[in-house]
């Protein structure tokens, strides 16, 4: 004779799936730790850094805000300037390539927030660019 125990869930052992990794991609490993003293410079918050301080946030924050829209004032007066014609072939990519340039250093600024001084180099930094493109703009 047969019984059941209906009181215990009884379960599968769990078999862990193989690993599937398309064609040519290798899966992402974790980087090493900086050496012992030594901090990255750039590196995205982790859950057990401190929030940064409200005045910090906002200001960089404003700033770069006025960076975008500086930016955003420079794609339309380079798009004007395509479709009127009479600009050199070079224009446009040179515009495209310090606006990039400027946007790298605004990411760089915000991925280095919780250093004291790197973060306001680089978005001091990030406005040379940017008023080469709008010199580049007004000039075409």
């Amino acid at each position: 004779m047969t019984t059941t125990d209906v009181d215990h869930a009884t379960k599968a052992p769990e078999v862990a799936a193989p690993e599937v990794v398309p064609f040519g991609w290798e899966p992402v490993r974790p980087a090493a730790p900086p050496a012992a003293g030594e901090e990255a410079l750039f590196r995205f918050p982790a859950a057990d850094d401190p929030a940064p301080g409200t005045r910090r946030l906002l200001g960089m924050s404003i700033y770069s805000a006025l960076l975008g829209l500086a930016g955003v004032g420079v794609g339309v007066r380079g798009l004007l300037s395509q479709i009127g014609g009479g600009v050199p072939g070079w224009y446009t990519w040179v515009l495209a390539f310090l606006g990039m340039v400027s946007v790298a250093l605004s990411v760089g600024a915000f991925l280095s927030i919780h250093r004291r001084l790197l973060p306001w180099l680089l978005l001091i930094s990030a406005a040379v660019p940017l008023i080469v493109d709008v010199m580049l703009a007004v000039a075409y």
